[in-house]
């Protein structure tokens, strides 16, 4: 059998080069859909004459999936590894792109962003961080911020994505944008593996820590099952709080370009330099979470983090010249890329790894919400009045409210079975 990598192998440690693949694939869904879904929306609201209640439908329907599948998503990662599931959903992913490049009607545009959302669910941050956090436990802060990297610095493919959909239309924008998918996303989706102990490596690539001495107190990770998870007052504020921030992050990804362009009277080239200003932001928070994650209380600064989207999204909203988009590009940008590595190492430091693949999928059915809530919200409201102020002006207090569920999110008491519990593998029983 290899021997266990020591802190002196490091460089041969197989968890980086996942961080790495990981990025990889976050750039890939973030710069070709996730942060480029709003250029797709404010050509075909003119070119098709489709409402835009009914386009943030199809951007609620990715998290409405996200939400049905969560839980079961969760149990096939723990049960099968996070590695098979990736490699499916590159392909899906990639599938659907080609087929929304492919539709005539509304109908059809709802099924391939659905074919879209269920490959973004394999591979997308869900079973990528899972991934992760089995690999990574002193330095997984800065890993999974490392991954997140990958999403920040996908945004700043977005005036790519708008400038291929003014060249040369969106259907051959979303055709190419799949064929890239799959050739890009399949030898990245290779790097998966499963535990460290499946190479012969260890966790964070150092020697394991001896035992505690009899009568010692344990001092090692807790261990909880879903079950327990669930028990605790920690995982409903943990999801609580992470659904709120995702109520301005999705609605600014379907609506903001649009809001620029109608409301504040700027081009779609214009509007998507100021999403590049907001990914220029988001790649910087991400950085200072890479420096500052392993080292301050996560949850107080992603309370701060969430007044930051508030404000951010107000700047927006009431925006009076390129300044107050610039302060709003630097706010929500920042928070975004600060807080949001730090929604699953928060969880895996409270509750470890044995079920952590569960307890990710039962928390995506709460931060669903979120997600479809945002666009639908905002959407719903610019139908109503004719702008976004309202809508955005509501989901802003709603961010700032969201603080507050952060800031009182303590550890959970260790469960009292935990300490007689080790880390299992990702086939570990939840």
């Amino acid at each position: 059998m290899t021997a266990p990598t020591t802190g002196a192998s490091a460089r041969g440690f197989h968890g980086w080069r996942m961080v790495g693949a990981g990025t990889g694939l976050q750039f890939l869904q973030a710069g070709l859909m996730q942060q480029a879904f709003g250029a797709y929306v404010a050509v075909l609201s003119t070119e098709r004459g489709w409402s835009k209640t009914a386009l943030s439908g199809a951007a609620a329907l990715q998290s409405v999936e996200t939400a049905i599948i969560g839980p079961l998503l969760g149990w096939m990662i723990d049960r099968l590894g996070a590695q098979r599931l990736i490699r499916w959903g590159v392909l899906i992913f990639g599938a659907g792109l080609i087929a929304m490049g492919c539709v005539d009607s509304l109908a059809g545009f709802y099924a391939a962003v659905i074919v879209i959302a269920l490959g973004t669910s394999l591979c997308g941050y869900f079973p990528i961080n899972v991934a992760i956090i089995h690999w990574f436990e002193r330095k997984r802060a800065r890993a999974l911020s490392t991954v997140g990297l990958g999403l920040a610095l996908g945004g700043l493919f977005v005036p790519v994505v708008a400038g291929s959909i003014v060249t040369f239309g969106w259907r051959a924008t979303a055709i190419g944008s799949g064929v890239l998918a799959i050739a890009v996303g399949w030898p990245l989706a290779r790097v998966f593996k499963g535990t460290p102990a499946e190479l012969g490596q260890t966790v964070d690539g150092l020697p394991p820590e001896p035992a505690p001495a009899a009568g010692a107190q344990d001092t090692s990770p807790p261990e909880f099952t879903a079950r327990e998870a669930l028990r605790t007052r920690a995982f409903w504020l943990l999801s609580v709080g992470h659904g709120f921030a995702l109520l301005v992050v999705t609605a600014v990804n379907v609506h903001a370009i649009t809001h620029m362009k109608e409301t504040l009277g700027y081009s779609v080239a214009q509007a998507s330099l100021v999403i590049t200003l907001m990914t220029a932001a988001q790649v910087a928070g991400v950085l200072t979470g890479m420096t500052i994650g392993d080292r301050f209380e996560k949850r107080l600064v992603a309370a701060a983090c969430m007044l930051m989207h508030a404000a951010g999204l107000l700047m927006l909203t009431y925006a009076t010249g390129p300044a107050m988009l610039v302060a709003f590009a630097v706010l929500h940008g920042t928070a975004w890329g600060l807080r949001g590595p730090f929604m699953q190492a928060i969880r895996a430091d409270y509750f470890g790894r044995r079920s952590i693949g569960m307890i990710m999928g039962l928390s995506a059915v709460i931060i669903a919400v979120g997600q479809v809530g945002g666009p639908m919200v905002a959407g719903g409201f610019a139908d109503l009045t004719g702008d976004y102020r309202v809508g955005f002006t509501l989901l802003a207090l709603l961010a700032a409210g969201g603080s507050v569920a952060f800031a009182v999110a303590t550890r959970p008491a260790r469960p009292r079975r935990a300490a007689d519990a080790s880390p299992g593998s990702p086939g570990s029983p939840a």
